[in-house]
């Protein structure tokens, strides 16, 4: 019986060519393609400005630190995402502040924001987890009302849109091109924004403060993408809208079929772009237990994440100890199943055939 993964990489002879030619051609480092690929994103999320970086991590730290970011700050946002989200703020020598999620999105609760408001606040970093935008309305009115800075976490949401308006678009945008992402380009991430001077400090700090080479207008880091990452990324980006249909087919199939177990929602006026088929294992049964018998199946699955941001080790002397209970409730209960665009109808039937046996 063969596995069915939890994700693939999905590559093809095109991705293959474009590296040999990047390769053949001898210029490895940031160069055109880059450039070519930044231009191509900027469009793709409607934005003036793109700029390519070397993973998701850098992007979210650049993001925070040409918004102004530092040392005294505090940045509020979700503690139900990937640890990346949290250390950057920390690099940027700001404080975290967490806010509890929606238990339907998983999404942090924009409804709790203001009451976490603090004179040192400077901005509020949503995270659109699972390819799910948050409530970005709620969030641009508070962040308005308080002259606060919004910068969007979309490393798993390229192309995910809300009320016509794309990831990215809103704020700062971050974004990462992790080899299991839907736009993959093996390591890399990409800042979007419609902010000139934003822009401009994103570009002076990935590379050392170099407006001009060896010429350094500002303390800068050596966060830059390589060509041979944004060949990758241009040939996923002609494929990308077929890849979408393929995981939004998917999903459609599995919410369809799957009856013994709480399947995600997409909220009005959301484009989901289902990074993760996130499911609830609830009604008294040990998610242990289903990972266990779902691997016996053979159907690897993911959980994302275990343990919530705010009580991982490296925060709690940071912050100390305090309880979100939403997120901490749903981080025992998530358990994440194929949805990539690779699977085959096969593949689908026999999930829907398994998870119906829980």
């Amino acid at each position: 019986m063969m596995r069915i993964p939890i994700s693939k990489p999905n590559i093809t002879e095109a991705e293959k060519a474009a590296v040999m030619e990047v390769m053949e051609s001898g210029f490895l480092a940031q160069g055109p393609r880059t450039a070519l690929f930044e231009q191509r994103f900027a469009a793709l999320c409607g934005v003036k400005h793109a700029i390519a970086v070397s993973n998701g991590t850098c992007a979210l730290q650049i993001a925070l630190l040409a918004n102004g970011v530092g040392p005294g700050d505090e940045v509020i946002t979700t503690p139900f995402t990937f640890m990346a989200t949290a250390n950057a703020i920390l690099f940027s020598g700001a404080t975290p502040v967490f806010v509890d999620i929606d238990p339907v999105t998983f999404n942090i609760d924009a409804n709790l924001i203001e009451a976490a408001i603090t004179p040192k606040t400077k901005a509020i970093l949503p995270v659109h987890l699972y390819g799910h935008m948050c409530d970005m309305d709620r969030i641009q009115a508070i962040a308005d009302n308080h002259g606060l800075r919004i910068i969007e976490d979309a490393c798993q949401s390229v192309k995910a849109s809300y009320k016509g308006k794309y990831a990215g678009s809103f704020g700062t945008g971050a974004f990462s091109f992790y080899a299991t992402k839907n736009l993959m380009t093996g390591e890399g991430g990409m800042i979007t924004t419609n902010d000139d001077e934003v822009a401009e400090k994103c570009r002076l700090i990935r590379s050392h403060g170099m407006k001009v080479r060896y010429y350094h207008d500002m303390v800068g880091y050596n966060f830059r993408m390589m060509d041979l990452q944004a060949a990758i990324g241009l040939v996923q980006m002609d494929r990308l809208e077929d890849m979408m249909l393929r995981r939004r087919t998917n999903a459609g199939y599995l919410n369809q079929h799957i009856e013994s177990v709480t399947t995600p929602t997409v909220q009005t006026g959301c484009e989901h772009v289902w990074h993760q088929y996130t499911i609830r294992v609830n009604g008294g049964r040990q998610r242990d237990d289903v990972v266990k018998f779902l691997d016996q199946a053979g159907i690897d699955v993911g959980i994302y994440y275990p343990v919530p941001v705010h009580k991982q080790k490296s925060i709690q002397g940071l912050i100390g100890d305090i309880t979100l209970p939403m997120a901490e409730k749903m981080s025992m209960e998530v358990l994440s199943l194929p949805v990539h665009p690779l699977l085959s109808e096969e593949d689908l039937e026999r999930i829907v055939t398994e998870v119906n046996k829980l």
